[in-house]
C-alpha cells in the first residue's frame, strides 16, 4: 500500500512518500498554499497511484487540540472533498518541525524552510508506519469525503435551524428542568456508588505486582528474586489484548483487563521487540516502555536505506561493533537464495568476471528496518534482507514483469539500482523508460552515477581520479558514459519505487533518449542531443557541474 503524509502548514505544505511493505518514508518536496494545493496534491495522488493520506494533527504539550488542529481538520476536509475516493488518517506530530530541522542540521548542509516541512512530513508519515508494522493493521478511522460532506451538511443545517431550536428549548426548559433535575440525581448518585468501586479495583490492578521492594541497587545481571528482569517479547502482529495476557501469564502484570484499559486511554501504540520486565514495575512503567520502544540492551535495530552501498552498509555493521574481517568474509561468501539468479554461475562462481567479489551482494541488501541480537552472525543478517528482497520481487510479479521488457531478474535489479541513484520516485519511471530505449538501440547509458560509481570502486580516497573529466572517462565497464550495456553488477540498493519502475517504465516517454534534472529539482527530457545540450543551456547551469 502506498501512503503520502502531509505536514500542513499556512504557507506550505510538506509531502513525504512510502510503501507499507518497505516501512520507510522518505521526504518529497513541499506544495505552496496559493489557490493551487489540493489540485496538486490530487496530481501527486494520480502519480504515486494512491488515495491514502496520512496528515499529521497539532496538539499542544498537554495533548489537547489547538486552533491549527482546527485549521489542519479543516484542510483534511477539503481535501476528502476534493478527493472523492480520499481516505485520510492523522498522525500526531508534536514537535516534528524542532526534530526535522535537527536532523537536517545533523547532516551539514545548507536547507530552507521546504525542507523542514517535507522532512516533518516524513517523520508523521514514519510514526504512522511503525503504529502500523506494531498493530499489524491500521487500526484508526479513515476521514472520507462521504464523512466531510456529512459535516459540511450538518453545518449548514446547524445554521438554519439555530434559531428554531433556541426557542423550543426556551418554551421546554422550564417544564423539564425539574424532572430531569430529579433523573440525574438518581443517575449520580448511582454511578457514584459503582464508579467507587471500579475505579478502586481499576487503580489498584495498576500498580505493580510485586510492591516495595528493594531493588534500586541490583544491577541487570546479578538481580535474584523479585528484581529479577526476564524477557518479554512483543511480536509484530500482537494485539494489545494478546500482548495483555501474556503479561499477565508471565506474572508480570495484575489484571490484562486493567492494561487493556489504560492502554486504550493513553492511546498507547505498542511496539514490537524484546523487553526487559520485572513484577516490581508498574503497568504505566509497562506501557511508557512499550511506547516508546525501549527493547531489550541484546537487540538492536538496522536500518538501510534505498539508494545506499554495500560500503555504506558495511560501515554500518562496523558501528555495531561487527569486525572488517567478519563483514569483509561474509560479504564475499556464497549464498543460496532464488532473489541472486543469475548471480553464480554452477560452480558458484561469480557469472560476471568484471564484478568484484566484495561487492557481489550489492543491490541485493534490501532496504527496510531489521532487528537482530547483538552479536547475530554477519550472514544471518545479509540472509534475512535478502530474503526481504525475494518477498518484494515474488510479490510484485518482477520475475515475469522484467522478462516482458527483455530483461532477467539481475538485469531489471541493476537498472534499478541506476535509475535509484539517478532519479526522484516520481521521476523514477520515465528515467527508467529512457535507459530502456537507450538499451534497445545499443546507445550506451551514459549515466554519470555509474561513473561516480566506477571510481568509488577503483579510487574510493579519490588520490588519481580527481576532476569531473577524470571520473567521466575512467575505463571501467562500471562506467556507462565510457561502455555500452549494462553494469557488471547493481550500483545502489534500489528501493520499491525504483524496482517497480524498470517493471512499469513511462511508455509516454519511449521517444525519448536523454533527461537531466535542472537546477530547480525538475526533470527535462529530450529526443535528441541537440535537445539535450539545450536543456542544459535553460535549466542546468548548477547540477550539471557539480563535482562527480
Amino acid at each position: 500500500m502506498k501512503l503520502i503524509g502531509l505536514d500542513v502548514g499556512t504557507k506550505r505544505i510538506g509531502v513525504s512518500k512510502a510503501d507499507s511493505s518497505t516501512k520507510i518514508a522518505v521526504p518529497d518536496g513541499f506544495i505552496n498554499v496559493n489557490g493551487q494545493e489540493f489540485a496538486e496534491i490530487a496530481r501527486l495522488a494520480r502519480m504515486y497511484n494512491t488515495s491514502t493520506f496520512i496528515v499529521g494533527l497539532p496538539r499542544n504539550n498537554s495533548g489537547e487540540e489547538t486552533k491549527q488542529s482546527a485549521y489542519v481538520r479543516n484542510f483534511a476536509r477539503q481535501l476528502a472533498m476534493s478527493i472523492p475516493n480520499a481516505r485520510i488518517y492523522f498522525e500526531d506530530e508534536s514537535l516534528t518541525s524542532v526534530e526535522a530541522e535537527k536532523r537536517l542540521k545533523s547532516r551539514k548542509k545548507k536547507y530552507e524552510k521546504g525542507e523542514i516541512d517535507s522532512e516533518s512530513a516524513a517523520i508523521i508519515l514514519q510514526d504512522f508506519l511503525e503504529h502500523l508494522a506494531s498493530a499489524g493493521k491500521i487500526t484508526a478511522t479513515a476521514y472520507t469525503a462521504k464523512q466531510a460532506k456529512a459535516e459540511n451538511d450538518a453545518e449548514v443545517k446547524s445554521d438554519n435551524n439555530t434559531e428554531k431550536k433556541v426557542v423550543k428549548k426556551d418554551m421546554k426548559k422550564h417544564k423539564t428542568g425539574k424532572v430531569v433535575g430529579i433523573v440525574v440525581g438518581v443517575i449520580v448518585l448511582v454511578l457514584a456508588l459503582a464508579g467507587t468501586g471500579a475505579w478502586f479495583w481499576y487503580t489498584n490492578n495498576l500498580k505493580a505486582v510485586v510492591e516495595n521492594a528493594n531493588c534500586e541497587s541490583a544491577n541487570d545481571e546479578n538481580a535474584t528474586g523479585d528484581c529479577a528482569f526476564s524477557k518479554f517479547e512483543v511480536k509484530d502482529s500482537e494485539t494489545a489484548a494478546v500482548i495483555a495476557k501474556n503479561l499477565k501469564d508471565a506474572g508480570l502484570i495484575r489484571s490484562d483487563l486493567a492494561f487493556r484499559i489504560k492502554a486504550k486511554l493513553d492511546g498507547a501504540v505498542l511496539k514490537s521487540g524484546v523487553y526487559r520486565l520485572r513484577p516490581t514495575m508498574s503497568v504505566d512503567e509497562i506501557i511508557e516502555l512499550m511506547k516508546k520502544g525501549t527493547a531489550d540492551t541484546n537487540v538492536f535495530n538496522l536500518t538501510i536505506l534505498p539508494g545506499e552501498t554495500i560500503a555504506d552498509i558495511k560501515a554500518k555493521l562496523k558501528k555495531y561493533g561487527y569486525r572488517d574481517e567478519d563483514i569483509n568474509s561474509a560479504f564475499e561468501k556464497y549464498y543460496k537464495n532464488d532473489v541472486l539468479a543469475g548471480l553464480y554461475d554452477v560452480n558458484g562462481n561469480l557469472s560476471n568476471s568484471a564484478q568484484p567479489r566484495a561487492v557481489q551482494l550489492e543491490g541485493y541488501i534490501y532496504g527496510d528496518t531489521y532487528q537482530f541480537y547483538n552479536g547475530e552472525s554477519v550472514e544471518k543478517i545479509i540472509e534475512t534482507t535478502l530474503n526481504s528482497l525475494n518477498e518484494v520481487v515474488i510479490g510484485n510479479n518482477l520475475t515475469e514483469k522484467y522478462a516482458a521488457k527483455g530483461l532477467s531478474l539481475r538485469e531489471g535489479i541493476i537498472l534499478a539500482s541506476i535509475v535509484q541513484k539517478e532519479a526522484k520516485s516520481d521521476d523514477m519511471a520515465g528515467v527508467a523508460q529512457v535507459f530502456l530505449n537507450r538499451l534497445r538501440i545499443g546507445m550506451s547509458l551514459g549515466s554519470d552515477v555509474t561513473a561516480t560509481y566506477a571510481a568509488d570502486l577503483d579510487d574510493p580516497a579519490r588520490t588519481v581520479l580527481i576532476s569531473n573529466h577524470d571520473v567521466l572517462t575512467h575505463d571501467s565497464l562500471y562506467n556507462t558514459r565510457v561502455h555500452t550495456g549494462l553494469t557488471p553488477g547493481p550500483i545502489s540498493n534500489p528501493g520499491i519505487a525504483a524496482l517497480l519502475a524498470v517493471a512499469t517504465p513511462d511508455e509516454s516517454k519511449s521517444s525519448m533518449y536523454f533527461f537531466l534534472t535542472g537546477d530547480d529539482g525538475k526533470m527535462y527530457y529530450s529526443s535528441t542531443e541537440a535537445g539535450h545540450i539545450q536543456n542544459i543551456r535553460d535549466y542546468c547551469q548548477k547540477l550539471c557541474n557539480a563535482a562527480l
